[in-house]
């Protein structure tokens, strides 16, 4: 599943190169084999439930095989949904292939599935996405699965390990509170017992980090929100190792999952443009945040690439960059959170980030947290810097600033 080059018709198809390519060239390459687009740039759009067969030798050779790149329903893909998990397989150094899901929540439940048994238990970080916490305290829970919570920033992966422990899901840096993990000290802890390890890569992407070069096993992105980029599809993805691929391929196709041609279609055109987003939207976040930083209406700026964020000295050795979501911690009451969003005018108020707009949203850790609780009257309001000019954004969350004072 490299990368093979062959844009066009004529001697230059197929042409590949031994030399290893950098992370940008792999996010443009990757995934357009002839194979794949044929004559053209971009893998058309293949919209269908049903591939006729030549006779029944080819209906029978379509049984047989359950990789991509062989038609037989449309519920196994087309080159459309092929060349998509080809491309996020070709940014990840180390992985043996790609599921795709309908979002990144069907991502994250159908990898812990494809692990988990019932009488296990599963590891889960305290900083974890809420619905991957709902998800394991209702359908994991009544499946009989037992999930124990721990310190995001433990030094003792170990002793949160019994007999029973099968997995452990991993987000770093967390999306509310982005403390950032020791995730190769716990892979290979995990890895000593046989215990997998599953982590949640959707802030950097493998952009930023390639998770399986850390040790993970299984590493999940909500594609809905960077790979696309364009706050206009819901998809996920996890990529994964030979070692498990058969259980989670087998796994997703047990339960139905399936995207549409045509989220796959924009989801890949999206991600052409990844590096220079992320870069784009790296340079904003940081100059923001560094303004940010110090303000005497701000209590804490918790941003990876910021000395003051729990976890800084490892995402400045493991991570090669850093996206555009952050948060910050204002000095006075709840109340203050929401009257700051409230005077925000380029910010939209909504879920989730990744998009080319910027968003603000009062949040609320203490609620989906047992390992480490999280004060309640903490006024916390998470920050997605999209592609605006970093100057009107900055201008804008001032002018907010000196409206929420009256709150305090």
């Amino acid at each position: 599943m490299g990368p093979r080059q062959g844009y066009a018709e004529g001697p230059r198809c197929g042409l590949s190169s031994d030399k290893p390519q950098k992370p940008a060239t792999r996010i443009v390459t990757g995934g357009r084999s002839k194979k794949l687009t044929g004559p053209v740039v971009n893998a058309p759009v293949w919209r269908a439930s049903t591939h006729l067969y030549d006779d029944v030798a080819a209906l029978e050779a379509g049984k047989k095989s359950n990789e991509d790149g062989r038609f037989f329903y449309g519920r196994r893909g087309s080159p459309t949904q092929w060349s998509l998990s080809e491309a996020l397989t070709d940014m990840e150094p180390g992985a043996h292939g790609t599921m795709l899901y309908p979002s990144g929540v069907a991502a994250i439940s159908c990898a812990l599935l494809s692990v988990l048994q019932p009488g296990d238990v599963l590891l889960m970080t305290d900083n974890a996405y809420d619905p991957s916490r709902a998800f394991a305290d209702g359908f994991l829970k009544r499946y009989g699965v037992e999930t124990r919570y721990f310190d995001p920033m433990t030094s003792d992966i170990t002793s949160h390990f019994c007999e029973r422990t099968k997995a452990i899901l991993l987000e770093t840096p967390g999306s509310l509170t982005f403390e950032v993990q020791d995730v190769p000290a716990i892979c290979a802890e995990a890895r000593k017992r046989g215990v997998v390890t599953l982590l949640d890569n959707t802030w950097a992407t493998p952009f930023f980090y390639t998770a399986l070069e850390k040790g993970v096993d299984l590493t999940i992105l909500a594609a809905t929100k960077y790979i696309v980029g364009h706050s206009d599809v819901m998809i996920g993805s996890v990529t994964t190792t030979g070692k498990y691929w058969t259980r989670l391929r087998q796994t997703a196709q047990q339960l139905g999952q399936v995207v549409s041609p045509d989220d796959a279609y924009l989801a890949s055109r999206g991600l052409r443009t990844l590096a220079v987003r992320m870069k784009a939207h790296e340079a904003s976040a940081l100059k923001i945040a560094h303004w940010l930083d110090g303000r005497p209406e701000i209590e804490a700026v918790l941003h990876p690439a910021l000395p003051g964020c729990p976890g800084h000295a490892i995402w400045k050795r493991d991570f090669t960059g850093s996206a555009g979501l952050f948060s910050i911690v204002l000095k006075g009451s709840k109340n203050r959170a929401a009257a700051f969003v409230d005077a925000l005018t380029l910010f939209g108020i909504g879920y989730s980030w990744g998009g080319f707009e910027s968003l603000a949203l009062p949040v609320h850790p203490e609620s989906c947290r047992s390992a480490v609780p999280w004060a309640k009257n903490r006024s916390l309001v998470r920050l997605q810097i999209g592609l605006e000019d970093v100057d009107d954004l900055i201008a804008d969350i001032e002018h907010a600033l000196e409206v929420s004072r009256a709150t305090i």
